[in-house]
């Protein structure tokens, strides 16, 4: 039995109890082998009541099986902060054979680190094996010249595995077999102050992967945490990392950091740490312009509108996110253009893929072709009478490039008669839209070979 010291237990996992929360000094980059404080039941707010059944069903079989079974990372954190987590983690000392023996509804998945999918209908419990330290130099964890890690696959003890994880509020163990939460690292009184500190030297973290930095910046936003002195101070120095991460890569984790309900608040701590350049280089330099507050008002409405519909559990999208932040870079090449003879609309099409084209982040092109429309329609909005308005209102993006046009008249870009006349057309009948226009209306004859497309056909595809 673990040995009472206060309300920390000395786990026999090692000779030395490490100092209870009160003194952690946060010397987190020395690997030693202290045990971890260990927060027993009655001294932290975790109930079962709010874990999915099932993860308690993996916990307790693994259990039953004589394995050691936690809900580790996000999950811990999560219920700590009492909000739902996403889902529950689960680490263990059984290797992924062992895990499949016991779970005949699993499987196994990845190549860098093999992970058990354990499912139950719909719902995933993802089941890792500890991972080992990888301080000894002929272990299989390689880094490039820069630092970064490129193969990560040892496994491990628990008291290795801690030193795997990234932040201090992520290496959090809820342990099962007596519902007790294990702290090497001083996971639990930084939850409590609402500080996110990396775990070892931020320096060496970050070169060993850059990604790390916007991890950071994502959940001191989604959080509402404050960047500890040391884990902050070195970003805007190595900031630079970042280059040399694949598009692919950039481009999940700029999904999370601005489709996941904090899209506004993730816009500011990126300016905050100079990391926006490295996901949107050009909307960093017209941010660097005289017309910067403008902008960032604009792209904070976008993305406070992202959010909001997230809240609503409406369907957002990549399109609508990459329209508000490269509209304004999108629009100064097009005008450059134009000055040099280009016709208005095409000016603004060929901007579009230029723009596009230099992103360091990937763009698939299934969300930026109708970026590229969305945003080539703006100009034909000053077109109010004729065909072209009226084939405007059948356009199967009407509807998403209207809704941008409000966000741009509510930067001031577009005059409020304009706008009110394109919300007035849409209500009317078709007939009285032919009127309006001057023009046929939806009910007129089309011309041959035309086709009719509802104006609000991909509206939940294209607008977030």
């Amino acid at each position: 039995m673990p040995r009472r010291s206060g309300r920390c237990y000395d786990t026999g996992l090692s000779d030395t109890l490490k100092p209870q929360h009160g003194s952690f000094l946060h010397d987190t980059d020395h690997k030693s082998r202290l045990g971890p404080v260990i927060v027993s039941r009655s001294d932290h707010n975790i109930s079962r009541a709010n874990i999915s059944q099932s993860a308690l069903k993996v916990l307790y079989r693994l259990k039953d099986a004589g394995y050691q079974a936690f809900i580790v990372g996000g999950g811990v954190r999560d219920l700590l902060l009492e909000r739902q987590p996403k889902d529950f983690d689960i680490a263990t000392n059984a290797d992924p054979d062992q895990i499949q023996d016991v779970f005949r509804n699993s499987r196994l998945i990845g190549r860098r680190f093999r992970l058990a999918h354990v499912r139950f209908g719909r719902e995933i419990v993802e089941v890792a094996t500890f991972r080992a330290s990888g301080a000894e130099p002929d272990d299989e964890r390689s880094h490039s010249d820069s630092g970064r890690i490129l193969r990560d696959n040892v496994y491990g003890t628990i008291d290795e595995d801690v030193w795997r994880r990234d932040f201090t509020v992520n290496a959090l163990y809820y342990n099962i077999a007596d519902f007790s939460i294990w702290d090497y690292v001083g996971g639990f009184a930084d939850v409590r102050s609402r500080t996110l500190r990396l775990i070892g030297d931020p320096v060496t973290r970050y070169h060993e992967d850059p990604v790390r930095m916007l991890r950071a910046a994502r959940f001191a936003a989604k959080l509402d945490f404050t960047l500890a002195p040391e884990t902050a101070a070195p970003v805007k120095e190595l900031g630079g990392l970042l280059k040399d991460v694949p598009p692919a890569r950039l481009f999940d984790e700029l999904l999370k950091l601005f489709h996941s309900g904090h899209a506004a608040r993730s816009f500011d701590v990126l300016r905050d740490y100079d990391l926006l350049r490295y996901l949107f280089r050009d909307t960093q330099a017209v941010l660097e312009t005289p017309d910067a507050e403008k902008i960032a008002g604009f792209i904070r409405r976008g993305l406070e509108n992202t959010d909001a519909r997230i809240r609503e559990d409406k369907p957002v999208t990549p399109t609508f996110l990459y329209a508000v932040f490269l509209w304004f870079p999108i629009k100064a090449l097009a005008e450059k253009l134009e000055r040099e003879g280009w016709h208005s609309g095409q000016a603004m099409l060929e901007a579009s893929q230029r723009i596009v084209a230099s992103q360091q982040t990937a763009f698939p092109r299934r969300f930026s072709s109708p970026m590229k429309e969305l945003l080539a329609m703006q100009w034909r909005f000053t077109q109010r009478q004729g065909a072209r308005a009226a084939r405007m209102l059948q356009h199967k993006r009407f509807r998403a490039a209207y809704d941008f046009l409000l966000l741009r008249a509510s930067a001031g870009e577009v005059d409020q008669e304009t706008v009110a006349w394109w919300t007035d057309i849409q209500a009317l009948p078709p007939e009285e839209q032919g009127k309006m226009v001057g023009g046929k209306g939806r009910s007129g004859r089309r011309r041959r070979g035309g086709r009719r497309r509802g104006a609000q056909s991909e509206i939940t595809d294209v607008v977030s």
